[in-house]
């Protein structure tokens, strides 16, 4: 028969001085604009904006003249060191609005020994490091509730200067899901958090921000550990969202039931952002983070070319 009983309240008291250290962002921040730099860096290779002609300022490339177009799209300067005629081009540069939300609640401070780094941390990085590949390919990008969108190019330590003064405010609780608001219909938002709330909020929050067709993309933040569940014997699980704790004898016999639980969990939120045409991915903290920043911004693209 399995063990398992809730500690009271001054048995588990310890709990929470200790997240509160583990989510102070302010003395980590620095460094982690430096990663976020770097993972960037790696992805943004072979990255360059938009390249298509359209409305912008920015000079592209002369091509041949085609008979029957108007004239004054000539470059005769151009034209005249060649025996073609031909038209200079611009690069299309109509902006999308990308809005980066980063989980930062107490569940996102866990990190386990098989883990580069906790929750938070990766999740800022990949929310830093995506906000400065979007800007760099031409994008305008905010964070909801925090920041109106800019296209500065430094946009990651404009982020950074945000949630540090966001976590300085008394006032400040860190919220699971970013705000319900109803985002512009040619906007995306970018969610990155572990999702672990419950699934009937998840569906408003996404429903709410979806109201008017924005299009999404939801980054579930994973340690390994709390896919492979490797807990045997008696083992204490603290509650990082309260100074709960549950001590269990046995804890093997929940891993099946935990399995299965968190797989149904999973899927309900895949359902809920393929409801709303939003991407769904599941990221570990054990694997290198441009992975997850690469086929995020592909998922971007393909997103900005359906509409």
């Amino acid at each position: 028969m399995v063990d398992a009983r809730l500690l009271d309240k001054q048995e588990s008291a310890l709990g929470a001085t200790h997240s509160h250290d583990a989510l102070s962002l302010a003395r980590r921040l620095p460094s982690l604009v430096v990663a976020a730099k770097q993972v960037a860096a790696t992805v943004m290779h072979g990255v360059h904006g938009r390249r298509r002609a359209g409305i912008g300022e920015t000079f592209w490339q002369f091509r041949p003249f085609v008979w029957g177009e108007s004239t004054t799209r000539i470059d005769w300067r151009r034209s005249a060191r060649d025996d073609r005629i031909y038209v200079r081009e611009r690069e299309w540069e109509a902006a999308h609005t990308v809005w980066v939300w980063v989980d930062r609640s107490p569940s996102m401070a866990y990190v386990s020994t098989l883990a580069a780094q906790s929750k938070i941390d990766r999740a800022v990085v990949l929310g830093l490091a995506a906000a400065d590949l979007l800007v760099r390919g031409g994008e305008r990008v905010g964070i909801p509730g925090l920041m109106r969108p800019v296209a500065a190019r430094n946009v990651v330590d404009r982020f950074a200067e945000v949630l540090i003064e966001e976590e300085k405010r008394n006032s400040y609780v860190a919220a699971e899901l970013p705000p319900r608001e109803a985002l512009a219909p040619r906007s995306q938002a970018i969610v990155i958090s572990d999702m672990l709330s419950d699934p009937a909020e998840i569906e408003t929050t996404v429903h709410g921000m979806a109201a008017r067709g924005a299009m999404g993309h939801v980054v579930m933040i994973a340690d390994p550990v709390e896919e492979t569940f490797p807990f045997a014997g008696h083992v204490e699980f603290l509650d990082v969202d309260s100074s709960a704790r549950l001590r269990v004898g046995e804890a093997q016999s929940f891993k099946a039931e935990y399995v299965a639980r968190l797989a149904a969990h999973r899927d309900r939120v895949r359902a809920i952002c393929v409801s709303r045409g939003w991407s769904f991915a599941i990221h570990r903290t054990d694997v290198p983070a441009s992975q997850a920043l690469l086929a995020l911004r592909l998922r971007v693209e393909a997103a900005q070319g359906g509409t």
